[in-house]
């Protein structure tokens, strides 16, 4: 695996999310085609294992994560920055998304949630804000953020 590869990942993801509303009939709708079964879920969560393990991802530390942002919003991504956060029972710092975030939950260990969701996607819609929270272990987390908007609270 490679950054190459794995933007080719997201970029054919992305082009599916293009123009949709970030709102829950999104969240019902990624986890139902691309959810924890599916070969995008698989293959998206061990690309994300490989880049952690290879350095590429989460090259970054502060506040007890690991984080960074591989890709910067872009038209083959259509217009989606990409950030991976490794994280283990703790809380980060809190943000709101002024067009949005759509969020794949990874667990490492059994029982990890984000947010208080297991396995899967999460959409959090234009507006929203939140403290990303993982909770029961481990979890790394594949945030897609519309032209790469989010706003830090002070």
């Amino acid at each position: 695996m490679s950054p190459t590869q794995f933007r080719e990942q997201i970029a054919k993801l992305s082009a599916q999310l293009a123009g949709r509303p970030l709102d829950a009939s999104l969240d019902t709708w990624l986890n139902a085609e691309h959810g924890v079964d599916s070969a995008t879920y698989t293959q998206l969560k061990q690309s994300c294992e490989a880049g952690v393990r290879e350095g590429w991802l989460c090259d970054r530390e502060g506040g007890g994560l690991r984080y960074g942002r591989i890709f910067k919003p872009a038209p083959d991504l259509h217009g989606f920055s990409v950030d991976v956060v490794d994280m283990t029972d703790v809380a980060g710092p809190h943000h709101t998304h002024p067009n949005g975030e759509i969020d794949l939950i990874m667990p490492l260990e059994e029982g990890a949630q984000f947010d208080g969701r297991p396995a899967g996607w999460l959409v959090c819609p234009p507006g929203s804000a939140h403290r990303p929270t993982v909770t029961g272990g481990r979890a790394l987390v594949l945030y897609l953020l519309p032209e790469g908007s989010i706003t830090f609270t002070r």
